[in-house]
């Protein structure tokens, strides 16, 4: 299995001023966990700190996390964060095993 964790900072205000970013975020989620091999997808923002985005994804295996990296919802995302490019961004890539219950 492939995870990847992580985070995204945007700009100030980009998610509270600019809500076709917020909509582009929902679209690549939905499209993403309807992905043949994708078994968890999420972007979640920061309570503390709302340009902040943190990432988590578990793929079944490195196919599906490369066919994921050529669709066509990901070209459209990219297009957005280009729009809103990112202030950092921190993504790490795993190869797990599916982890025990805590």
């Amino acid at each position: 299995m492939i995870q990847i964790n992580g985070t995204i900072q945007l700009a100030p205000g980009t998610v509270a001023d600019n809500p076709d970013t917020v909509e582009a975020i929902k679209t690549m989620v939905a499209a993403s966990r309807a992905e043949d091999g994708c078994l968890t997808y999420t972007f979640a923002q920061d309570l503390s700190d709302p340009d902040s985005l943190v990432i988590y994804e578990r793929w079944r295996d490195q196919e599906a996390l490369a066919a994921h990296g050529q669709s066509a919802h990901m070209a459209e995302f990219q297009k957005v964060m280009a729009a809103n490019p990112p202030v950092t961004r921190d993504l790490r890539v795993y190869e797990t095993d599916e982890g025990q219950p805590l």
